[in-house]
């Protein structure tokens, strides 16, 4: 997309505003807001989670039945998900309901009352889904990594927090939340379809013009680095589980293009990564190897996950740290670099043919930077790496920098 195309402006309450034009029938259209699993109170781990999951479940002009209905009647889909900085709630649509997914999702964020039988329901729910993930190996080798990684910050605890604490959440905690979270300047409505910007302004004017409140919460404090660990948990597994970290910088960091290359050669979604070609491809030593980089607003951190039997985890370790040591030793010819851009910005491409995708990066652009990134300038930052960039990347994820964790 051009620089023309995305629209943005902010609302006299603070409420940002971001429309992405795109081709076809479809809208996606919802609201980010800046909270997650890190804000969550002592004592109310998984807080973010919960009211996500429960924001669904009645308002002051909406029983839960009517909101499941709302959308899925005309055809469309209300989702929403947490992360550890994030929350978003949003739907899927034909196009010429815009105005009731606006709507709808205006009246969840904005006057959603949390019903105490619904969150005694709820909650059963939620704590399956935490069960489930505990029975997933390779999905709670994790969690209980970024426990380690981040220990004693809100980047520890796991998303969908624990028994315990979702026990203690109650309709006014929930409402307080809302209240204290949920306001215009911590919040953007995006908007993704084929309509003019103005429509999606007066939308926005008209379901979300008169929401009030400031954000009053403690600011984040930047987590502590903490020693590289090297553990391992006996759970009586046929396959071990091995995460693999390091700490890297901030979200807006310009160091990002040239790790965003690196993940992808590293672990990235090819068949033809490095690290599956030799972990997998010649050796068979792995089912599952995959690497990503997540960017918080103060830190960050680079994971490299992969399943492999007992007796294959040194080796797999030690191939992978030779793998990185090349990278970070050595730079890239330009013709390799080349191949490897090539091949970043063509799934940068198919990606952006999901309407979907392009709201939802807008919005976390526009919620973490202030502003909507165009697909030049984030080409035309993938270019301007340098071999000597994607070196000293990696130089950053060399064996004295690791911790790992192994569930076996």
């Amino acid at each position: 997309m051009t620089e023309t195309e995305v629209f943005t402006a902010t609302l006299p309450n603070g409420l940002r505003v971001v429309h992405v034009p795109g081709r076809g029938g479809v809208t996606c259209c919802g609201v980010a807001v800046n909270v997650g699993s890190r804000d969550d109170a002592p004592g109310k781990h998984g807080m973010a989670h919960f009211v996500e999951h429960t924001i669904f479940k009645g308002t002051a002009h909406r029983s839960a039945w009517h909101i499941i209905n709302r959308m899925e009647s005309v055809g469309g889909e209300l989702n929403a998900y947490t992360t550890k900085e994030g929350t978003v709630v949003y739907s899927i649509a034909p196009n010429e309901h815009l105005p009731r997914a606006t709507e709808l999702i205006a009246d969840l964020v904005l006057n959603s009352e949390f019903p105490a039988a619904q969150l005694d329901r709820e909650r059963e729910v939620v704590m399956d889904e935490a069960a489930a993930y505990r029975d997933t190996p390779s999905e709670a080798v994790y969690d209980d990594f970024e426990d380690m990684f981040f220990a004693g910050s809100g980047l520890g605890h796991n998303i969908l927090g624990n028994e315990q604490h979702l026990q203690s959440i109650s309709s006014d905690d929930c409402r307080t939340y809302l209240r204290t979270h949920y306001v215009p300047e911590n919040m953007v409505f995006f908007a993704y379809g084929d309509f003019p910007s103005q429509k999606v302004m007066r939308l926005a004017e008209r379901h979300f013009g008169a929401a009030t409140g400031s954000l009053k919460r403690e600011p984040r404090r930047q987590p502590q680095v903490v020693e590289p660990f090297n553990r391992t948990i006996n759970i009586n597994s046929h396959q071990c589980h091995t995460v693999v970290g390091a700490r890297l910088f901030a979200l807006n960091d310009p160091r990002r293009y040239a790790m965003a290359l690196l993940n992808n050669m590293l672990g990235g979604p090819g068949m033809n990564s490095l690290l599956n070609v030799q972990l997998r491809e010649r050796r068979g030593m792995v089912y599952t190897v995959e690497s990503n980089m997540s960017l918080m607003t103060d830190c960050g951190m680079f994971q490299i996950y992969f399943g492999c039997d007992a007796h294959h985890l040194q080796p797999c370790l030690r191939i992978t740290g030779n793998v990185i040591d090349r990278l970070a030793s050595t730079p890239l010819t330009e013709r390799r670099l080349d191949a490897v851009k090539r091949q970043y910005l063509g799934q940068l491409l198919v990606a952006s043919c999901s309407g979907e995708a392009l709201a939802l990066s807008a919005a976390k652009s526009m919620l973490y930077s202030g502003k909507v990134f165009s697909h030049k300038q984030t080409t035309d930052s993938i270019l301007a790496v340098t071999p000597t960039d994607v070196m000293q990347a990696a130089q950053l994820l060399t064996r004295d920098r690791w911790s790992t964790l192994s569930f076996v």
